[in-house]
């Protein structure tokens, strides 16, 4: 059933002919004849009587009326609620975010967003690993790491470089590593999934072998550990920019070898009807590095 030609079966009840109708609907009396001829032979039934001089509803007529109305305010209902205006956001925005960033920046936003989006609701899921957002049917997925060709849609959010920390007490006690094959003398503090660490040599990525004096799946973890002064970690710089600005965490810079570059990205389905609710999510993200960045760059 087409929802015109139900809006075009309550103008005709209300103004009570063709004509009125069309001229209220703004279209041809033909064409709202047609959308009548229509509705009926989908209803099997006749919904208007007609003779030269007068239309009145059948009793079929009369009994699909409030069903036509309810009809009507459906798709007009479905309309607010899934092309809300463009300054605001609704609905469920469900989302992924490695346990890292998401902490130490997505967590933070999330207040300021919701207080100027009060109809949006989130549903976050902090995870290391690479979940299948279409299966799992979710808006947007923020992923640091080197992109897989894909069908999905990418989206640079920002730089994000690995880099090696560690905390000023533990630079004291032990030294700074000058060069790559030094790391070897050193306590380093290694994530699970990372069990090389990348490193960028004449132009080239290598990946050398790192022996974990701690090893952990957690990046908050590694950090806290690091912090700690229990070894050398690497991490991403917004997995510890934090700690870089209140100086707790020290880069260390090799002579031989540079760190992979990554980038933060936003990964969603598809280009076609992107909900407001992930550019609005999107935009306050991007806001919110920028602000991140002029404060603690």
């Amino acid at each position: 059933m087409f929802v015109p030609d139900v809006q075009t079966f309550l103008a005709v009840a209300s103004a009570g002919s063709l004509s009125a109708a069309a001229r209220q609907l703004n279209v041809a009396p033909m064409q709202v004849s047609r959308r009548i001829a229509a509705l009926e032979e989908d209803l099997g039934v006749r919904l208007f009587h007609r003779t030269t001089r007068s239309l009145t509803l059948t009793a079929e007529g009369e009994a699909f009326v409030p069903y036509a109305r309810a009809m009507v305010d459906a798709e007009a209902g479905a309309r607010a609620e899934l092309s809300p205006s463009p300054g605001t956001a609704s609905g469920v925005l469900r989302l992924t975010a490695p346990s890292g960033f998401g902490q130490s920046v997505v967590l933070p936003m999330l207040p300021g967003l919701l207080e100027g989006n009060p109809d949006l609701r989130i549903d976050l899921d902090l995870s290391d690993r690479q979940v299948d957002i279409v299966g799992q049917g979710l808006d947007l997925a923020l992923r640091i790491a080197p992109l897989e060709d894909s069908e999905l849609v990418a989206r640079k959010i920002a730089p994000n470089p690995r880099l090696i920390c560690a905390s000023p007490e533990y630079l004291k006690r032990h030294g700074r590593p000058a060069a790559s094959a030094e790391l070897d003398q050193h306590r380093c503090i290694r994530l699970d999934s990372v069990g090389r660490w990348p490193l960028v040599v004449d132009g080239k990525l290598t990946r050398k072998r790192i022996e974990g004096y701690v090893t952990t799946t957690s990046v908050e973890a590694a950090r806290a550990l690091a912090v700690q002064g229990l070894g050398l970690a690497m991490l991403s710089y917004w997995d510890v920019f934090r700690q870089l600005a209140d100086h707790s965490l020290v880069q260390v810079q090799l002579d031989d070898a540079a760190m992979e570059d990554l980038s933060v990205w936003a990964v969603i389905p598809s280009r076609r009807y992107v909900p407001n609710r992930v550019n609005i999510f999107l935009s306050a993200l991007q806001k919110e590095i920028s602000d991140l960045s002029k404060t603690c760059g």
